[in-house]
């Protein structure tokens, strides 16, 4: 029997809460099937089978919050026996109780001061008289005052304002912003960055993308962020040391380039989901990929692996005209690669001035498995393939 488990989809997740069961016990699963919809900081993520099998019985009831590894079911392989009947009717574990709220203390009552009969004599020191009378104090408010002096005296104190209500607590940060704030701080304070940044001329960007577009559909267009995208794929073919992840003090290259987009949600916050298999793709099937990755984000649908299995990160703010930006790495990858706002600038040709679409690419890399050195020939690798894009 196999244990379909509670993922983890980052350093920063510690639990999840199943909001949807998508098999139920019986039913016949097969690898990359999605079983299951849990609920985390970074919105619902649909867990898929690493296996096929049956689903033998579920072990976590819908809205359950439970720790990254719990099992959340069995699943049978195909070559076992079916399960005896008894532990078929195994029962589920039951959810924690709810922590009944804690009752508030009741606040204590208060009681005014009891004016003063006007025929006592009303006590009170110098100094607050003379602040009473700058104040405007009448001897009947003076006279509702309870004096913490001796005898009752009223004193400096008594004639003084309340002190203003403090503040209101600010708002606690959303579970999508403390997530990125989890995993952000780790990053700074645990990857050794450095940063690059190298401008390019995308004046035969721009013409492919013309040629290529010309007879195209716009549903099938291709645009820039493809080429961008499929350019940083194909230099990490070539520098494998930008490409996968650094895990308990040493580098694991993937074999696979899982690249990654970092994209804006409209409520706020960012995810970085993967094109899986993104170094066995071509142009237009990686522009198809990027369309179905950021309709299910916007749709927020996306899948456990998407985002635990990403080995290099793609950003651009190119929308929002900004010239350069310098990623931070989403561990435990080991590389970002950021790209600006293409725009038309000076630039030098044969000794001569002239104007062409530029953009700058930036680099940011993990010292502890990269330099310098390496950085510059792989930002100089994404240029010539964007220098020779063919749509191959």
């Amino acid at each position: 029997m196999g244990e379909f488990r509670m993922p983890s989809l980052g350093a920063d997740m510690e639990a999840g809460t199943l909001v949807e069961w998508l098999k139920a016990p019986g039913d016949a699963v097969a690898r990359g099937d999605i079983v299951a919809v849990v609920e985390t900081q970074k919105g619902a993520i649909e867990i898929e089978a690493f296996e096929d099998g049956t689903l033998e019985r579920t072990l976590v009831e819908i809205g359950t919050k439970v720790p990254v590894g719990t099992p959340l079911a069995v699943i049978r392989a195909k070559s076992e026996a079916t399960a005896p009947a008894e532990a078929a009717k195994e029962e589920r574990k039951p959810a924690p109780k709810p922590t009944p709220p804690v009752p508030k203390a009741a606040p204590r009552p208060t009681s005014a001061a009891p004016a003063r009969p006007a025929g006592d004599r009303l006590r009170i020191t110098p100094a607050a008289r003379r602040l009473a009378d700058e104040k405007g104090f009448d001897a009947a408010r003076l006279r509702g005052i309870q004096g913490t002096g001796p005898d009752g005296a009223i004193t400096l104190s008594d004639l003084e304002e309340p002190a203003e209500a403090p503040s209101a607590a600010p708002a606690p940060m959303s579970d999508m912003r403390a997530a990125i704030a989890a995993a952000m701080a780790r990053s700074k304070r645990e990857i050794p960055h450095y940063y690059l940044a190298q401008t390019v001329d995308l004046s035969r960007v721009s013409g492919f993308l013309a040629r290529a577009n010309a007879d195209r559909a716009p549903e099938d267009r291709l645009l820039i962020g493809a080429l961008f995208l499929h350019a940083v794929i194909l230099a990490a073919k070539k520098y494998p040391e930008f490409n996968g992840h650094f895990i308990d003090g040493a580098f694991r290259h993937s074999a696979q380039i899982h690249a990654a987009m970092a994209v804006a949600l409209r409520g706020g916050g960012l995810v970085a989901p993967a094109i899986l298999d993104a170094g066995e793709c071509d142009l237009d099937t990686l522009m198809a990929g990027m369309r179905d990755t950021l309709g299910r984000v916007r749709a927020g649908r996306f899948r456990a692996r998407e985002l635990s299995d990403a080995t290099i990160t793609v950003t651009s703010l190119g929308e929002r005209g900004v010239d350069t930006l310098y990623g931070v790495i989403q561990p435990p990858q080991v590389a970002i690669v950021g790209f600006g706002s293409p725009a038309e600038r000076p630039v030098a040709r044969d000794g001569k001035l002239a104007v062409a679409l530029t953009t700058t690419v930036t680099l940011s890399a993990d010292h502890r498995v990269s330099d310098g050195h390496r950085g510059a020939l792989f930002l100089r690798a994404i240029d010539r393939h964007l220098q020779e894009v063919t749509g191959q």
